[in-house]
């Protein structure tokens, strides 16, 4: 079995694909199957597209066309995969028969593969043992000999998850708000990114400050306060920019108007697959968190249009005549 530790950005982008590939499609596609705790079983002589799996057992005797992603439980094949079999902490085994025509990759968890099975691409495998015995085997030697691209690949693919999970219920419960922040976001981007700028400044500064004031015990609560404030307001906003995302591309691939909960979920798997790209990605994510800081309070949480749009005052009453009117004569 080879063992490529040095493919981490290829690892990467196969985890992404598999996981768009089970995640944004599985809604619209009966072949494709997501499963949460549960055991999937692709029997001889059936074919599905994708199998993704949170925590439960995914048992390949058949064909799936693409990929093959799980989340913890167990991946075993015996059949074909026709694109990546991909497992983060889970065990993978391949029967004998078992022919995948992609990559195989293995993050934590374990890896077995009996002879004659096939792996037409790359096998990037890194084990839970591995990580432990570098740590507590070699002390701090090991700590940096160790190469740590697995684990910060494992937390970037749990943040996306995370964020899907975010941008999925904020875009259900509050669809309209989230709507009106977009709609003000691609109307007047430059002052959307300029507010957002200029609030994420003064939320840093406020914090040094409550820190300094936790010296004599006032500033507790003030930093939890900001710290509820702060995950509200980047939530809603990158959220918002998900929902802007998706439905500019949806528009763009001719599928129409998205729904708030799709247009939400294509956006977050488009912004988490540009995080994965090094550098140049931290960079545009970064516009992006702004973006949604300034949406978040130009527009007041989606409540209204503009909160630092003027209202126009009304047209006021024309002055009375001084002059008053002379009684008839008599």
């Amino acid at each position: 079995m080879k063992n490529r530790k040095g493919l981490a950005g290829l690892s990467a982008i196969v985890a992404l694909l598999a996981l768009a590939g089970g995640l944004s499609f599985a809604a619209a596609q009966k072949r494709d199957s997501v499963g949460y705790r549960d055991t999937i079983v692709v029997l001889p002589g059936e074919t599905r597209d994708s199998v993704v799996s949170f925590g439960g057992d995914i048992d390949v005797q058949g064909k799936v066309r693409k990929s093959v992603l799980s989340f913890g439980g167990t991946i075993t094949v015996s059949g074909e995969v026709g694109d990546a079999v991909v497992g983060i902490g889970a065990r993978i085994m391949l029967k004998e028969t078992a022919v995948v025509r992609g990559d195989l990759v293995g993050l934590g968890g374990s890896l077995e593969k009996e002879p004659g099975a096939q792996v037409t691409g790359d096998t990037v495998s890194f084990r839970t043992s591995e990580l432990t015995s570098k740590i507590f085997g070699e002390g701090f030697k090991g700590i940096f000999s160790l190469s740590f691209w697995p684990i910060i690949l494992f937390f970037k693919v749990a943040n996306l998850v995370l964020w899907i999970l975010l941008g999925l219920i904020t875009a259900s419960i509050y669809p309209k708000q989230v709507a009106v922040a977009a709609a003000e976001m691609r109307k007047a981007p430059w002052p959307t990114l300029g507010i957002g700028i200029a609030a994420h400044f003064l939320f840093v500064f406020a914090v040094l400050i409550a820190a300094v004031l936790c010296l004599v015990l006032i500033g507790i609560p003030i930093v939890i306060g900001l710290a509820i404030g702060g995950f509200l307001v980047k939530v809603f906003g990158r959220v918002a920019v998900f929902f802007l995302i998706g439905e500019s591309l949806s528009h763009a691939l001719g599928r129409g108007k998205a729904t708030p909960i799709g247009a939400a979920l294509l956006g977050a798997l488009v912004v988490g697959l540009i995080g994965f790209v090094p550098f140049l990605g931290f960079l545009i994510v970064g516009v992006l968190s702004l973006m949604g800081w300034g949406t978040a309070f130009r527009t007041k949480f989606g409540t209204m249009e503009n909160w630092f749009q003027r209202k126009a005052l009304p047209p006021s009453a024309p002055a009375a005549s001084s002059a008053t009117t002379a009684p008839p004569a008599a």
